[in-house]
């Protein structure tokens, strides 16, 4: 029942009024075309042979119909598409031995002998394959239309995303909370060791001309956004002291692979913001690399907090990804750790040298 009813989540389209006007409109003109028919006789005269050619269109429309549908709804993955061609290639030809056979009773009963000429097989298997071609046409050219108006669509949304997603990630660092922290920091340290305090000044500079720098740029390298790390961590180390515990092992082989631009900031950002950091209960943010992704993990020390987590941050870095590769952000939780899976993106050089 589903294949019949729910046609537009495998077909693109709702094709009720489609088979309504085009069965019987197209077995109208099967017969002229193909068995040599002509309106001499009036429409009264042709109703038996529109009926028998209806029926005939009917049972290949419907059939190839429920094939198309079928296979789509077993096989719907782009991987699967040379398996659903096959298996659909392999139905159409049962069904087509099929119903001529069961048809030429039908036939036989609209052309009996001595009354009329009788269609030769040609014809009718004309007729049949030209059904067939009709309907495969038209189904496989709207879903591809409707498919590829898709794809357009989810482009459209994931640049726009895209775009959200990275003013989101400049908040996260020009926000006022950020820099009241950082002057707060700074306040308290100028006074106790001056050149510490110089040093503070230079990496936030540091942290604030990167995101001015990488504001137009989609991806980023490993080396670059390690290197900003470097002055982030610099700037929180000296808010948390060593109630923050940060380790950082990636090797230099992916330093020029791509990445989304303050992606491993906004897990920083999020563990710091969740985690309870105290020097009872340090937080430790882990950086290594694992199956080809950057993982950034931190053991598990929730805040009781009166809102849950919007996870907004994570499907920010995800809807951003999303636009460059296919791979999927890693998010894996248990009751002590948390740990994120930023897939790395080849560099073009690198490709090229592949």
């Amino acid at each position: 029942m589903e294949l019949i009813l729910n046609t537009k989540k495998y077909l693109g389209f709702k094709d009720t009024w489609w088979m309504i006007v085009g069965i019987p409109l197209l077995g109208f003109f099967i017969p002229l075309m193909f068995f040599g028919e002509r309106l001499d006789e009036g429409l009264v005269g042709y109703l038996p042979k529109w009926g028998i050619a209806t029926l005939h269109t009917a049972a290949f429309w419907l059939s190839m119909r429920l094939i198309i549908v079928s296979m789509r709804k077993h096989y719907p993955n782009q991987k699967d598409v040379g398996k659903r061609l096959l298996y659909s290639s392999v139905l159409v030809l049962i069904a087509f031995f099929g119903i001529e056979n069961g048809l030429d009773i039908l036939n036989a009963l609209c052309f009996p002998p001595g009354a009329h000429q009788i269609p030769s097989k040609l014809e009718i298997r004309g007729a049949s394959l030209t059904i067939i071609a009709l309907v495969i046409s038209i189904y496989e050219g709207i879903y591809l239309n409707a498919r590829w108006k898709a794809s357009i669509i989810e482009k459209e949304l994931l640049k726009r995303e895209n775009i959200e997603s990275q003013l989101e990630g400049l908040r996260s660092q020009v926000n006022p909370h950020f820099l009241f922290n950082s002057l707060n920091t700074l306040a308290y340290i100028i006074p106790q060791d001056p050149d510490r305090g110089v040093k503070f000044v230079q990496q936030l500079s540091r942290v604030y001309r990167y995101i001015l720098e990488i504001r137009n740029k989609k991806l980023i390298s490993v080396r670059e956004e390690l290197k900003f790390l470097d002055s982030y961590i610099f700037l929180i180390k000296e808010r948390f002291g060593d109630n923050l515990q940060v380790e950082i092992s990636i090797p230099k082989k992916v330093y020029e692979d791509l990445i989304i631009p303050l992606s491993m900031q906004m897990l920083f950002e999020n563990a710091i913001k969740h985690n309870i950091i105290s020097s009872r209960q340090p937080l430790t943010i882990e950086v290594f690399l694992e199956h080809g992704k950057i993982r950034v993990q931190n053991n598990l020390q929730k805040k009781k907090q009166s809102m849950p987590s919007t996870q907004v941050g994570l499907q920010n870095i995800r809807n951003r990804y999303a636009f460059f590769t296919n791979q999927v952000v890693e998010v894996n939780a248990d009751e002590h750790t948390f740990s994120v899976g930023l897939p790395l993106i080849p560099s073009p050089e690198k490709v090229m040298i592949q």
